[in-house]
C-alpha cells in the first residue's frame, strides 16, 4: 500500500503541464494581438517621391497634360471630398481625357485625428504616393476606388492591407513595402502644411480647389456639368 502510495502521478503532472504550456501560448497570442491592434508611428523623415509625374516641389499628382490647370487638395477620410467627387469626378475625368486641363491632385491629411490612432489619412495619402510613383496611369482610378471604399469618420479607416487591394484593383502590385512603411508619411505631412486657404476659411480644409493657380471658395463652384466655366 505504501508503495503503491509512493507512485509518481504522471496523469496529473502530465494535465498540469498541459495547463502550463496553454497559458503561455494564451499569453503570447495576447500579447501578439495587442501588439497588432496598437498602430505603429509612421516614420516623420521626408521621402519625396520622384517620378515625372510628380511635381515634388508642390505634391501634385499630375494627371493629363491640357492647358489649363485645376488642382484638388483633399484627404481620403474627408465625407465633403467624396461629394465632390461624386459630384465632379466624371466630369473631372472627362476633362483630363480630352486634353482640356491638368489635374494635380494634392492627397494630404488633416483628419487623422478621426480615426482611433491609426493615421488612416496621412497612410492613405502616402499610398497615393505610392501608387502614382509605380504607375502614373493608375493615380486617377486609385483616387476614386479610395474613395468609393471611403471609410466613416471615427472608425479606424482601412488597413494597409485594404489599400493595397484596391491599389491592386487598379492594377498596381509590387508596393506593399512602401505603403506598410508609410514611405512618403513625412512628405504629406510637409505637403499638408503647405496647403492653401480657401477666401474666407481661417485654416486647412479639404477639398481645397485651385483654378490655374487661383484658390476659389467652394461656394465658386459651378453646378455639376458646369465646371468648364471656371476656364473661361
Amino acid at each position: 500500500m505504501a508503495q503503491a502510495a509512493r507512485k509518481t502521478n504522471w496523469f496529473a503532472i502530465w494535465v498540469t503541464v498541459g495547463v502550463v504550456i496553454a497559458l503561455v501560448l494564451v499569453t503570447v497570442l495576447v500579447v501578439t494581438l495587442n501588439n497588432a491592434a496598437t498602430p505603429q508611428p509612421l516614420p516623420t523623415e521626408v521621402n519625396t517621391p520622384s517620378a515625372s509625374n510628380i511635381d515634388a516641389e508642390t505634391g501634385a499628382i499630375l494627371v493629363g497634360d491640357g492647358e489649363d490647370r485645376l488642382d484638388t487638395y483633399i484627404d481620403f477620410m474627408c465625407p465633403v471630398c467624396n461629394q465632390f467627387e461624386q459630384m465632379y469626378g466624371a466630369e473631372i475625368e472627362g476633362m483630363v481625357d480630352d486634353g482640356s486641363i491638368t489635374l494635380g491632385i494634392h492627397p494630404i491629411s488633416i483628419l487623422d485625428r478621426q480615426s482611433n490612432g491609426t493615421q488612416f489619412s496621412t497612410r492613405a495619402a502616402s499610398a497615393a504616393y505610392c501608387v502614382a510613383a509605380a504607375d502614373p496611369d493608375a493615380s486617377l482610378p486609385f483616387l476614386q476606388a479610395m474613395f468609393e471604399n471611403q471609410p466613416s469618420e471615427g472608425s479606424s479607416g482601412l488597413t494597409n492591407g485594404e489599400i493595397l487591394d484596391i491599389a491592386s484593383g487598379v492594377g498596381v502590385t509590387g508596393i506593399d513595402a512602401c505603403v506598410n512603411d508609410g514611405t512618403y508619411a513625412g512628405y504629406v505631412a510637409a505637403m499638408t502644411e503647405e496647403t492653401p486657404i480657401q477666401p474666407g476659411s481661417q485654416g486647412i480644409g479639404t477639398p481645397t480647389i485651385a483654378v490655374n493657380g487661383q484658390v476659389i471658395a467652394n461656394s465658386q463652384l459651378p453646378p455639376a456639368g458646369s465646371l468648364a466655366t471656371l476656364f473661361e
